[in-house]
């Protein structure tokens, strides 16, 4: 989605939202809009963006959080990497971002000089909670011969004590081009039987051990679903994240990252889609490519969807300590160093 910034608050009629978002229908009142609720979130999306064009503030917001702050007040939408490189972007020096806490963490690690803050009740992640800096640091101890690869998907801290940062759209590409034959991947276990597969499928020798985390919402997809759907509906594209079981990944018809699966939707002439996926990439996919059609159902991350319009109105207003990002300034360049080692190896 390009970006909307603009110095004048952009105003919207609930007729206006309503017109964006009444084609998002994937059950249950979070992704559900009909007139009456538009009215009553017309005025929340105005009273964002008036606030935003007097702070000269951004918002940042993941493809998952829900929709009327992705397209009422948002000024770029997309997944982690793309955002954080949004926020470089961006003269605005302050940054909401709604998503989740680690995300915060990498915009402020790459804008030291901006405020970040993040409006999000509960930032957690499954995936960067389940391991933490100690537990980096004994297994450095335990495998010293390994160049240690760690998934964006991690906190500040992890990524200081890690060598190089992947994202779910650049992992193959990294790790295949680190000169070290020997890796450790963290956190994600599924990611990391994925990318053992593919760097196979591309004649790449890699020993590369795994972390046994997990996303509670990728985790969730099964083959039989799968099947199922094939079944039901053979012309069906089966589109899948990496954070989605091996077996899942084998039996889709694309994997990848949350924007490279939507380019893949744009760019494929099928209607059908299984989305393997949190909603969030599925509403964009009703508003955006309303000819297309989804089969089968999506998986809600309640920690995406804790961000809503009353708290980006009151980090605004009313910000706190526990709602400013600040990562400690030698965590910082550590963790810097390791999302640099990104860039390099997936740029060059």
């Amino acid at each position: 989605m390009p970006p909307l910034q603009t110095k004048t608050p952009k105003i919207l009629t609930a007729e206006e939202l309503y017109a964006i978002l009444k084609n998002i229908k994937l059950g249950g009142q979070v992704c559900h809009y009909s007139l009456k609720k538009c009215e009553e979130l017309a005025p929340l999306v105005n009273e964002v963006n008036a606030l935003k064009a007097e702070q000269d503030a951004v918002i940042l917001a993941h493809t998952y959080v829900v929709p009327e702050i992705l397209y009422g007040v948002a000024d770029f939408v997309g997944d982690s990497y793309g955002l954080s490189k949004n926020a470089m972007s961006t003269p605005a020096k302050k940054i909401v971002f709604a998503a989740v806490k680690f995300m915060g963490e990498t915009a402020q690690i790459l804008n030291p000089d901006k405020e970040v803050l993040m409006p999000a009740k509960d930032g957690g992640c499954t995936l960067a909670d389940a391991i933490n800096g100690s537990e980096v640091r004994r297994l450095r101890q335990e495998f010293p011969d390994r160049t240690f690869v760690c998934y964006i998907n991690t906190t500040a801290e992890v990524k200081a004590e890690c060598d190089v940062c992947v994202t779910s759209a650049n992992v193959v590409r990294v790790v295949e081009r680190i000169p070290d034959k020997k890796i450790y991947f963290l956190p994600d276990k599924f990611m990391g039987q994925n990318l053992i597969h593919e760097l196979k499928k591309r004649g790449v020798s890699k020993d590369i051990l795994y972390f046994n985390g997990t996303c509670d919402v990728h985790k969730e997809y099964t083959l039989e679903q799968v099947h199922k759907v094939n079944l039901e509906y053979p012309e069906a594209k089966v589109v899948s994240h990496p954070e989605c079981k091996p077996e899942v990944c084998e039996a889709s018809d694309y994997v990848g990252s949350t924007s490279q699966m939507l380019q893949y939707m744009r760019k494929t002439a099928a209607d059908q889609f299984l989305m393997l996926t949190e909603c969030g990439l599925s509403a964009r996919l009703q508003v955006e490519f309303p000819e297309k059609h989804l089969v089968g159902t999506c998986t809600l991350c309640d920690y995406m969807k804790s961000n809503d319009l009353h708290d980006i109105i009151r980090v605004l207003k009313h910000p706190t300590d526990k709602d400013r990002i600040s990562v400690p300034p030698s965590i910082q360049e550590k963790a810097k160093k390791c999302i640099e080692a990104m860039f390099l190896y997936a740029e060059k």
